[in-house]
């Protein structure tokens, strides 16, 4: 990732382990300790890897090359190029529906008021619900095609309001559908919804959604595999900041910025700047976490307890275990209105045990994520891992729990 002149430089020619040394030293210069960690292998492979001793399988590469910020190929070639993941199967309906491959709308649409029940019911299954996934693809298709036809018909009508409101709908509908479809794996789906919600959000001019649209683009950005795209995420962000200044304080306005910041924090911690994650989060994010209280603004989630959630993060992603556990000691989930930042939260803490090699706790986690979110369980690459890693290295005592796991999880 962007950040410092190391990135432009050519690494040397050395193998495999040597190549992973480099990266490790040059983008943030984290010890073995802190990567191997966060890859959930241990710091002696680690430290054998880069001597040349051990050469590390296609999935420990892999996380390691996630961890380091660069591609799979970077550790293998002299001239790497970018590797997009394939993305996971979605739900075929939703797609179509985006692309405009309903049955056509010709008749009167849906009253406006029915419209935001609509979308206000589908959010609340998308962060309430254990089984979001299957719920919420049952309900979209026809949602994305009603609100559509809405905008389309209301767009030249004679009535403004109607038309901001047909707008303000379908940009809290698309927020959705970014979440959605990147968690599905359709970072393209994804990333052109929060397009649309950006520019829906600019035509009804509210300038609470146009920053939530913002956030929405910031957090796609967060998820692409381009180096460049961290440094685009946190701009945007930081633009749309910008904006909020201008218009008057209120604790919805606060709270949206406040989301913002979070974007910025997590881009600085993406590019290893830890120090300036820690800053930002105490300067900016908890200031406006006091003003804005607990809430969920535009579906942010966005109050004391997700800046909390985000100080466990960054310490995390910078190895540092034992701190990040104490951070999660204070933080008291049950304030958090959406089963997916629990779901995160929980999945964090687990990271941070399997660095501590304490396998105990990263069982009880992981039965508590199945017990939060089967359908999440099943779908995170980082918990799938941690899965694994933990059925090769646990103690006879918890091994039949283990597998039982693995076996609901339908897991080879």
């Amino acid at each position: 990732m962007p950040g410092g002149d190391e990135h432009d430089m050519e690494p040397p020619r050395l193998p495999i382990g040597g190549r992973i040394a480099y990266y490790r030293t040059t983008k943030g210069n984290r010890t073995q300790a802190a990567i191997a960690g966060l890859c959930g292998i241990s710091e002696r492979y680690l430290s054998l890897i880069e001597n040349g001793a051990r050469v590390p399988s296609a999935a420990v590469l892999s996380r390691l090359a996630a961890e380091l910020g660069v591609p799979v190929a970077a550790l293998l070639t002299e001239h790497p190029s970018p590797e997009l993941p394939a993305p996971v199967a979605d739900e075929p309906a939703v797609a179509r529906a985006l692309m405009g491959y309903g049955p056509a709308r010709s008749g009167e649409t849906v009253e406006a008021a029915v419209l935001r029940e609509r979308v206000e019911q589908a959010w609340r299954i998308w962060q309430t619900s254990p089984t979001r996934f299957t719920g919420i693809a049952a309900v979209l298709p026809a949602l994305i095609e009603d609100v559509e036809h809405a905008v389309r018909v209301h767009r030249d009508g004679n009535d403004p309001e109607t038309r901001r409101a047909a707008l303000r709908t379908s940009v809290d509908l698309y927020g959705l559908l970014r979440s959605y479809c990147r968690r599905v794996g359709r970072l393209d789906l994804s990333l052109m919804v929060a397009d649309r919600a950006v520019r829906a959000a600019e035509d009804a001019d509210d300038p609470v959604r146009i920053a939530a649209a913002s956030w929405n683009l910031g957090h796609v950005l967060l998820s692409d595999p381009r180096d460049e795209a961290v440094e685009e995420a946190s701009d945007i962000a930081l633009n749309a900041v910008s904006h909020l200044n201008r218009e008057t304080r209120t604790p919805r306005i606060s709270a949206i910025q406040g989301a913002l910041e979070l974007v910025a924090v997590v881009a600085a911690a993406r590019r290893h700047k830890w120090w300036n994650a820690r800053e930002r989060l105490a300067e900016k994010a908890v200031p406006l976490a006091r003003k804005a209280g607990e809430g969920n603004v535009q579906h942010t989630v966005f109050g004391p307890t997700n800046v909390e959630l985000h100080a466990l993060s960054v310490e995390m992603l910078a190895g540092e275990s034992a701190e990040a556990l104490r951070v999660a000691d204070e933080v008291d989930i049950e304030a958090l209105p959406s089963r997916e930042r629990q779901f995160t939260f929980t999945l964090e803490v687990a990271r941070c045990y399997a660095m501590r090699r304490d396998d105990a706790a990263v069982l009880v986690h992981l039965l508590a994520l199945e017990e939060l979110s089967p359908e999440d369980l099943s779908r995170s690459p980082t918990a799938i891992t941690l899965i694994a890693e933990l059925r090769k290295r646990v103690r006879p005592t918890y091994r039949r729990q283990v597998d039982s796991l693995v076996a609901r999880l339908h897991m080879t």
